[in-house]
């Protein structure tokens, strides 16, 4: 049987949309609010990056928590240049990206992709909130958002806000049956 693969569609892409950001400084070093479209750092940090780049300077390195993060990429592409993305999960806190640039370093909270406009608009207009309680409200959003997945499963996997005992493989010693 023949196939005919269409290509019309995938060599068009749709432009970027602009990134969602307000950049009100806040109490606890933070510079700023992010709210991405998707979980997709090769999607969504090229049009974070070149509107940073525009008022904080040329950045030259991004670095996340891959806490909430499903691929980190190497490097993402931005505006015909190359911004190098490293990773931490002892300096970096899961709910911030940190950007370098040649004006310094700056931080930037992530509010979770999933969260709904109206608690977004409040978490990025600040609202007398304060660095903390902005992280802490992202943190409760992203562990419902983990439960409700777990939930829709049918409870099949252990949800990821579990902790998993230390030095557990999931596996049984040999000899042992279920």
């Amino acid at each position: 049987m023949p196939v005919t693969i269409d290509r019309t569609t995938s060599s068009r892409r749709a432009p970027p949309q602009p990134a969602r950001l307000s950049l009100t400084p806040a109490p606890g070093g933070l510079d700023g609010t992010w709210w991405p479209r998707s979980r997709a750092l090769t999607r969504e940090l090229p049009p974070l990056t070149a509107a940073l780049g525009d008022l904080w300077g040329r950045i030259t390195r991004i670095t996340v928590n891959p806490a909430y993060w499903p691929v980190i990429p190497r490097r993402v592409s931005v505006a015909g240049r190359t911004v190098r993305v490293g990773w931490s999960t002892e300096e970096q806190d899961p709910h911030r990206l940190t950007f370098f640039s040649t004006d310094g370093r700056r931080d930037v909270l992530v509010i979770p992709p999933e969260t709904g406009a109206d608690a977004a608009a409040q978490l990025m207009a600040g609202d007398g909130i304060d660095a903390p309680a902005r992280e802490e409200a992202a943190d409760r959003i992203d562990a419902r958002i983990r439960e409700e997945a777990w939930e829709t499963d049918g409870g099949a996997g252990r949800p990821s806000s579990l902790p998993r005992p230390l030095g557990s493989t999931g596996r049984l010693p040999a000899g042992q049956w279920r």
